[in-house]
């Protein structure tokens, strides 16, 4: 499958099929383009997560009850996962037909415009519900471009490794999520140093308009990555009645079942990664322990979840992607109760662990090979879409509703997480199952 001309990637035009040859400089290239993209999208939608728990309800929902307006912000942040699916179906529409690389520079400019936007917006306090009609509205915008992001840097990645390297390709990609909630959280740890008036005031706004120079990084970066290789191959040598097709309608009437598998695959571990970042973070806080050192503890966390990422993805590449996402599944459903009962201590160390408990350790384990696996079960002439549709779903579905389920489920238990750690291990055996059946629906 390889060009039996050394480099030869290196004399084509840009846009000239190469086929399978996958040099690995080109490799390198579009690994660093899409783990930089993704990092600094990723930086933009944490940093939002982060402040719709500790500072939104104030700014923008000051004038109802606290409770009510955590709610409200809560609900915000639902709402930029709802925008999702529809960005990934458009970009994934045009990601399928005229490429990945050109769809990956817009979702990263719409993404600076909207983590700009919320940056500047006044409070409630000045312009009354306009700001809030603002926010969910700028919010909106954030989730239509992350539903594009994913699924095109995770590809051009994969689709630019050698087979024995996809799993790693992949989870440069997903290192991005930690990479970007590392930096997000170190950045309103700093913030949170300061008096709690002047972050309510302004300083809430400081990770926001840090978007405008990292985004154009990003985009520079980008401009210079090749389309992927695979792509050209198949829109050289693919039927004309192929092309002309939505990639949509052959996404949902040729893999139909790839899309309900790799859908419930993903809801354990985008529920715990939700429910890390914003519920757990805010109950930890609640039971005694102070807000800016919860916050390096989940910055500390992070970091070993980039290094446990890459570490799972490796050791998928080497044995299955099965063995590896299993194992992870059976760790999250057990140990979820071991960290619920860490992050109710008034103890830094306890909540560290707690955080590290539902990361690295049980959420690494899934993340790790989670891309490369969810392009295996889809074909090439519609994985943009394929991949891209079942990612967001699942993380509307499930991310988007983390906060608001478990904030309902603590009421109903009296205070007790018991209904909160039982979904979460029922999630997780619903993964274990169907990553065990996605063996036999993939793609030839």
């Amino acid at each position: 499958m390889t060009d039996s001309t050394p480099g030869s990637t290196h004399q084509a035009p840009p846009q000239q099929p190469v086929g399978m040859d996958k040099s690995a400089k080109d490799a390198r290239r579009a690994s660093l383009g899409s783990y930089v993209g993704a990092t600094l999208e990723w930086y933009d939608f944490s940093i939002y997560s982060a402040a719709s728990a500790l500072v939104f309800p104030a700014v923008f929902f000051g004038g109802v009850d606290p409770a009510l307006g955590t709610v409200l912000s809560y609900l915000t942040l639902a709402g930029g996962y709802v925008a999702r699916p529809v960005g990934a179906i458009l970009f994934g529409h045009f990601g399928d037909h005229i490429g990945r690389r050109r769809m990956l520079i817009i979702t990263m400019i719409l993404m600076g415009v909207a983590s700009i936007g919320i940056g500047v917006i006044p409070s409630s306090a000045t312009i009354g519900h306009s700001a809030a009609i603002l926010l969910v509205a700028l919010r909106l915008l954030q989730g239509f471009a992350v539903g594009g992001e994913w699924a095109g840097a995770s590809l051009m990645s994969i689709e630019h490794a050698k087979e024995k390297r996809k799993g790693l390709a992949g989870a440069v990609v997903q290192t991005g999520g930690p990479s970007g909630g590392l930096l997000a959280t170190g950045v309103f740890s700093i913030v949170t140093l300061m008096a709690p008036d002047q972050v309510i005031a302004w300083g809430w706004r400081i990770p926001f308009l840090l978007s405008a120079v990292v985004v154009i990084v990003a985009i520079l970066i980008r401009l210079g990555v090749r389309e992927s290789p695979e792509f050209l191959a198949t829109q050289q040598n693919a039927p004309a009645a192929t092309k002309r097709r939505a990639p949509l309608v052959s996404t949902f009437a040729e893999n139909w079942l790839s899309v309900l598998l790799v859908i419930l695959t993903a809801l354990a571990p985008f529920f715990v990664q939700s429910l890390s970042t914003t519920f757990a973070l805010q109950f930890a806080v609640d039971h005694g322990n102070a807000e800016s050192s919860t916050l390096s503890m989940l910055t500390i966390a992070n970091f070993f979840t980039i290094i446990s990422t890459l570490a799972a993805a490796a050791l998928s590449d080497r044995y299955s992607r099965l063995a590896v996402m299993s194992t992870g599944f059976i760790v999250s459903g057990v140990l979820v109760w071991v960290a619920f009962a860490l992050f109710s201590v008034t103890n830094l160390w306890a909540v560290l662990l707690g955080f590290v408990i539902l990361l690295p350790i049980g959420n690494g384990l899934i993340t790790g090979p989670l891309a490369a696996y969810m392009a295996s079960m889809f074909p090439v002439h519609n994985r943009f879409t394929g991949v891209g549709v079942s990612y967001q779903l699942a993380a509307t579905i499930s991310a988007g509703s983390a906060p608001l389920v478990a904030t309902g489920l603590l009421s109903a238990a009296g205070g007790h997480t018991v209904l909160l750690t039982t979904l979460v291990s029922v999630l997780a055996a619903i993964g274990l199952v169907t990553v065990i059946l996605s063996r036999k629906v993939r793609p030839a």
